[in-house]
């Protein structure tokens, strides 16, 4: 907590994640806040886990800011064109597996 606070829970990977359930949600804040705990936790991401309310967690909203995401997508698209030309016969399967499970 305070300052130095480095988010709400530790495992969820990359990010510095700020949890909440509150009754007003207040998006700004909680993406403010989970960048900063990004930086003071040493990740490069912030992200909010909004829960709905009378809901589940798992159908609550991962929430981040355009920024953060967008550089979170080109992370993404540079280890894809990697491992696509370092190893093309694992990029395919791993990619089959994520296709197949949306």
């Amino acid at each position: 907590m305070g300052r130095l606070d480095i988010g709400d829970v530790a495992g969820y990977y990359l990010h510095a994640a700020e949890l909440k359930a509150e009754k007003t949600i207040t998006l700004s804040d909680y993406i403010a806040q989970a960048n900063r705990e990004a930086v003071n936790a040493g990740q490069p991401y912030g992200c909010a886990v909004v829960k709905r309310r009378m809901r589940g967690v798992s159908d609550g909203y991962v929430v981040r800011d355009v920024a953060t995401d967008v550089r979170l997508m080109n992370r993404m698209r540079d280890m894809e064109d990697a491992l696509r030309a370092a190893a093309p016969a694992a990029y395919s399967l791993i990619d089959k597996q994520h296709r197949e499970a949306a």
